[in-house]
C-alpha cells in the first residue's frame, strides 16, 4: 500500500512537469479559457478501466462520469439525487459535447454483483443500482451481460428529452464501446451488424 501511495505522489510531480509548468502550460490554458471537451464518457469505477489512460488523452479532452457498471439510468425528473443524470445534463446541455461514449468492460464487478447479488456482504446501495439492468435474457456470463448492459444504457439515453432531440438532429452521437481488459482492446457495437467489432475495423 505504501508503494502505491508513493507511486501516485511521483505521478503528481510528473503531471506538474508535463502539464502545469512554463508560460504555456496546458493547465494555464484550461484555467484561462475553460473546458471545451467535445467527448463525454460514461465509464465504470473499475481501477483497470481509466478512459483518459486507455485513450491517451490530455486534461480537457474528455468529460467523464464514472459509476459502478457504467450504467446510464432512465430519465427521472423527481426529487431524488441523480448524480449520473446531472453529469449528463451538464455535459450535453452546457458543454455541448458532440459524442457520448458508454464504455463497458470485461470482468465487471458491478455486473457480477447483478448476477450473484447473494454473495455481497455489504449491500446498502449496490444491488439497487445494478438492478437497473435487465439481465435475465443473457444468462450468467458476466461479459455477455456487460455487453447487453451497454444496449440498455443506450436505450435509457433516449428517455432524456434533451439527449433524444440532439440525436435526432445529428448534434450528438452515442457510442457503445466494450473494453476487453485481458487484450487491452476496444470493441464497438455496430448497429448494422448487431454485434461488437474491433475499433480498428470500424474506422
Amino acid at each position: 500500500m505504501e508503494k502505491s501511495f508513493k507511486k501516485i505522489i511521483h505521478g503528481y510531480f510528473t503531471f506538474r512537469e508535463k502539464y502545469a509548468t512554463g508560460d504555456h502550460s496546458v493547465m494555464q490554458h484550461l484555467a484561462h479559457d475553460g473546458q471545451k471537451p467535445e467527448i463525454m464518457v460514461v465509464a465504470c469505477c473499475d481501477s483497470r478501466v481509466d478512459p483518459s489512460l486507455i485513450l491517451q488523452c490530455d486534461p480537457g479532452d474528455l468529460f467523464i462520469v464514472r459509476n459502478v457498471a457504467n450504467i446510464i439510468p432512465p430519465y427521472e425528473a423527481d426529487e431524488g439525487h441523480h448524480g449520473t443524470s446531472a453529469a449528463l445534463e451538464f455535459g450535453i446541455c452546457y458543454l455541448n459535447v458532440k459524442h457520448l461514449i458508454i464504455l463497458g468492460h470485461s470482468q465487471c464487478g458491478g455486473i457480477d454483483a447483478l448476477i450473484h447479488g447473494e454473495n455481497l456482504t455489504q449491500n446498502d446501495f449496490i444491488s439497487r443500482w445494478v438492478s437497473l439492468i435487465n439481465h435475465h435474457a443473457c444468462g450468467q456470463d458476466v461479459n455477455k451481460v456487460a455487453e447487453h448492459a451497454l444496449l440498455h444504457s443506450y436505450q435509457n439515453c433516449l428517455t432524456f428529452p434533451w439527449i433524444k432531440s440532439r440525436v435526432m438532429q445529428n448534434q450528438l452521437q452515442i457510442h457503445q464501446w466494450f473494453f476487453d481488459i485481458e487484450k487491452g482492446e476496444i470493441l464497438v457495437y455496430s448497429n448494422e451488424a448487431k454485434q461488437y467489432q474491433p475499433l480498428a475495423s470500424s474506422l
